[in-house]
């Protein structure tokens, strides 16, 4: 019996079913439908059963397709994020490279010019220290020089 005459006898059976009274609804044999519903399959051609297998294992593979397509892009959007932290990073470490640069060139700048105060300071001082000594050198050789002419003038006079 092929595919079109089972429908037919379905048909038959739900024409031929016992009407509900005071509704449009009728009484039909579950397991009668059930018998004709399994026969219908089992007519299917093997194509159609092969085509439904092929529409089903499309179907997993679609999935799995897209599972793994979620799965990459997931994976790229962690990595992309991972370079966006990364740059974030090197950003932040070179600004603080730049900071510790200009603060090491500030302190050096306070620290040659406080030297050159202090060397200036210095120098000034060994330079009145030293205005000091001469004086006193100066001083000193005139008194060498007072004695020695004063002494040497009064032996050449007596």
């Amino acid at each position: 019996m092929d595919i079109m005459a089972l429908i037919d006898r379905i048909e038959e059976l739900v024409d031929n079913g016992r009407s509900i009274p005071l509704s449009g609804s009728k009484m039909v044999d579950p397991e009668k439908v059930y018998e004709i519903v399994d026969e219908i399959r089992a007519q299917f051609p093997d194509e159609l059963k092969q085509a439904r297998w092929i529409v089903k294992e499309r179907q997993e593979m679609l999935e799995e397709a897209e599972k793994e397509a979620n799965r990459i892009l997931e994976e790229a959007r962690d990595r992309a994020q991972a370079i966006a932290s990364e740059q974030e990073i090197v950003k932040l470490a070179e600004q603080q490279a730049a900071a510790i640069m200009d603060d090491a060139r500030t302190k050096e700048r306070e620290i040659r010019l406080g030297a050159e105060d202090y060397a200036d300071e210095m120098l000034a001082n060994l330079e009145v220290n030293l205005g000091k000594l001469l004086t006193a050198v100066q001083r000193g050789r005139d008194r060498l020089q007072g004695k020695v002419g004063a002494g040497g003038g009064g032996s050449q006079q007596r």
